[in-house]
């Protein structure tokens, strides 16, 4: 019986430690996702501001 109360201990501990690793890799994830997402709206604007110079450039000139 108290075999048995050990095994099940150890089985609750290793499934809460699974648990816990699996939410750091999940966190983990999340911020590496916010951080492309950021560099990636960055990146459009500056292509949009980019694109928009060489109308002014051409407004300019008329």
């Amino acid at each position: 019986d108290h075999k048995i109360n050990n095994l099940d201990t150890s089985a609750e501990n290793l499934q809460a430690a699974e648990s816990r690793i699996r939410d750091v890799d999940m966190a983990k994830e999340m911020m590496a996702y916010t951080k492309n997402n950021i560099l990636s709206q960055a990146a459009n604007a500056m292509l949009a501001q980019a694109n928009q110079a060489p109308q002014s450039v051409l407004q300019l000139l008329q």
